[in-house]
């Protein structure tokens, strides 16, 4: 890794999938007839529009997601790589991240996403079971996704996979030999995640119901057992890897560090002249298209953050991490100390019930805390 600093990171949000997953909230539209040219030009003009208002960056990662940004011409790709290349400098070990799903025509191309200047692949596997598959939606089989792993492994020197648990009926026991077998394919990093029903989804309007607390706890502990038994323990509450093997970019948006967000919904942290950023650009494909192919860029709000807001925001996100809060970076970031919007009284309780640990050096949330985190931040934050 370039060091333990934020970075700097650019995401890409390709919108369009062959196929919504019934458990799906992000910003994501059914693939229609699309212009290759015109979306090349419109993702091209916004990020040199950003690039103008950021000089003298490094960029330290990449991140092409979705949606299914493998669906993109690989002409796209290039060029957006190209182009990223131009406008700054960037790393010596840039990570430069490609977001697939382990269909047939998808795998015969990722041959010409390396060569467009990919050196990362995440491949949206889900489940090695058949039936999961079908009922999460997806249209890939066990098969597809074990040749596509094989294949990727071939091309790239890094591969990760995501793989989604606590699905209904799901036994402890069931999970634990899903994982088992999923560790004959891991490469360095693999992101489980578990299944969570979301307001105005397919599974939130059929009324789907996962397994218990009890019972996702138990899988939750299991998981960190197993991985941690192969040298991939946890870095983030779901995401696993082998040292050196951590997602660089999503390092770089838990630590704090300025990230750059194009596409339509795609959003951003930005410094520019001094002052701290959130930015967020139109929501709807087609007007983002539109509104870019006008302006140079489609950005449906830019909102300065305060010191307060990025306090909150950068303790959210760093309690994620195993490594916690850096308290050094934080009063570098947001000039404050983080005494200034933690309850002490809710940290010793939190402290003392093994939630949380801190020092001179971090704040950070147990395994147990990393779990419960929604309620600990409650606690935690004035």
């Amino acid at each position: 890794m370039s060091g333990t600093g934020p970075g700097f990171g650019v995401y890409v949000h390709w919108p369009f999938c062959r196929r919504i997953c019934p458990y799906c909230d992000f910003n994501i539209h059914p693939e229609s007839a699309i212009n290759d040219d015109a979306w090349r030009d419109a993702l091209l003009s916004e990020l040199a529009h950003y690039a103008e208002e950021l000089p003298g960056r490094t960029v330290t990662s990449l991140y092409f997601g979705g949606g299914t940004p493998s669906l993109m011409a690989s002409a796209t790709v290039e060029a957006l790589i190209n182009a990223v290349q131009s406008h700054w400098a960037v790393a010596d070990d840039i990570e430069i991240t490609l977001e697939t799903n382990p269909t047939s025509s998808e795998r015969a191309r990722l041959q010409d996403f390396k060569r467009a200047g990919v050196n990362r692949l995440s491949v949206g596997v889900q489940s090695f079971d058949d039936a999961a598959l079908t009922f999460l939606g997806r249209d890939h089989s066990a098969a597809d996704a074990l040749q596509t792993l094989e294949d990727a492994n071939a091309a790239f020197d890094r591969v990760t996979f995501d793989l989604i648990y606590a699905r209904p009926g799901q036994t402890l026991e069931d999970w634990q030999r899903e994982l088992t077998k999923a560790l004959q394919v891991t490469g360095g990093h693999v992101s489980l995640y578990q299944l969570t029903i979301e307001s105005g989804t397919p599974f939130a309007r059929e009324g789907i119901a996962v397994p218990d607390e009890d019972t996702t706890a138990d899988m939750f502990e299991a998981t960190q057992d197993i991985l941690s038994a192969v040298g991939m323990p946890a870095y983030e509450i779901s995401n696993h890897a082998r040292s050196g093997e951590e997602s660089r970019h999503n390092l770089t948006c838990w630590r704090g560090g300025d990230y750059l967000g194009i596409g339509p919904g795609a959003h951003g942290r930005l410094t520019i002249g001094g002052e701290f950023f959130g930015t967020h650009q139109i929501h709807n494909p087609t007007r983002w298209l539109h509104r870019t192919a006008e302006n140079g860029h489609g950005t449906a709000k830019r909102r300065p953050l305060d010191a307060a807001n990025r306090a909150r925001e950068l303790l959210m996100m760093g309690l994620r991490l195993v490594e916690g809060v850096d308290l050094k970076r934080f009063a570098a970031i947001t000039g404050t100390d983080i005494a200034q919007i933690v309850d002490a009284g809710a940290l010793d309780t939190l402290t003392r019930g093994g939630l949380v640990e801190h020092d001179a050096t971090a704040l950070r949330a147990t395994a147990d805390g990393r779990q419960r985190l929604n309620a600990v931040l409650s606690a935690l934050l004035i």
